[in-house]
């Protein structure tokens, strides 16, 4: 069992180090999960942690015993500091892009950046930033996520965004395990929800067309990028197992607002008989 005064050392070397600070050391232990440091100022154990995700951004999906080996030399960026666990956490990836890491790290949230279309995979849309360096393995420095492209929803990212287009977005977060900047186009953009909103009460009744049929239900388009869910119980006045017994898509419907949730975007309505 560990005693109180073997962490007074630890204690000590731990007050000298900041997140954001670069520490040398030399590499201990390698899994397939991780690399445990011995770090310069600190040779009692290998408190050091280099994670999967922070190995390289160069070498996805490798494991940490590809790329290093007990005794290499390493200099890493310290990302955080975790004194219960002993461990001082680190980035690789940032001594390795040092430009790149210091241009995203310098981002604010809610900030605007411009670029252009470089790829489009089937979790997100690459930007290639106008500005800040180029990144090392992805065709572009931002990341657009499916949910974050636009307010409306789409079956195909094709139907929103083409590679190519010259898009400004807002800056969400830097991911520090892929050296991506966490981009959104929809928050640049009106919520169609929000106007909705303001516009609509429960118990209004409106007209719409099915667009799409759920275990649960059924979703009805009543707006400009307005979708509501008609649930299975709401659907007919008579008892239905399945949706398709009481609509079918591209039907046309009069509906009843029910309840229009504002913070979760979420409406729900009844058929209108």
């Amino acid at each position: 069992m560990r005693r109180v005064e073997d962490d007074q050392p630890l204690a000590a070397f731990l007050a000298t180090v900041n997140i954001g600070d670069t520490l040398s050391g030399t590499v201990a232990e390698v899994t397939r999960a991780e690399a445990s440091v011995l770090l310069d100022g600190f040779a009692v154990d290998p408190v050091g942690i280099i994670g999967p995700l922070d190995l390289s951004w160069r070498s996805f999906r490798r494991s940490a015993a590809d790329l290093l080996h007990v005794g290499t030399r390493v200099t890493a960026a310290v990302i955080a500091i975790d004194p219960s666990r002993r461990k001082v956490m680190l980035s690789r990836s940032a001594t390795e892009n040092p430009h790149l890491w210091a241009f995203l790290k310098a981002l604010r949230p809610e900030e605007h950046l411009s670029g252009t279309v470089a790829a489009i995979e089937r979790f997100g849309v690459f930007i290639d930033l106008d500005d800040g360096p180029k990144h090392p393995t992805f065709p572009g420095v931002g990341l657009i996520t499916m949910p974050e492209l636009s307010w409306r929803r789409f079956e195909d990212p094709s139907e929103i965004i083409s590679i190519g287009q010259r898009v400004t977005c807002q800056f969400l977060a830097f991911d520090t395990s892929n050296g991506e900047a966490r981009l959104s186009l929809r928050a640049t953009q009106p919520d169609p929800f929000q106007q909705f909103a303001s516009d609509v009460q429960v118990g209004q009744i409106l007209h719409g067309s099915i667009t799409k049929l759920v275990p649960f239900g059924a979703f009805a388009h009543v707006g400009d990028g307005i979708e509501g869910l008609i649930h299975l119980s709401q659907l007919s006045s008579s008892p239905i197992e399945t949706p398709d017994q009481a609509v079918q898509v591209g039907d046309k419907i009069t509906v009843t607002v029910t309840e229009i949730d504002l913070p979760r975007r979420r409406l729900t309505l009844s058929r209108h008989h």
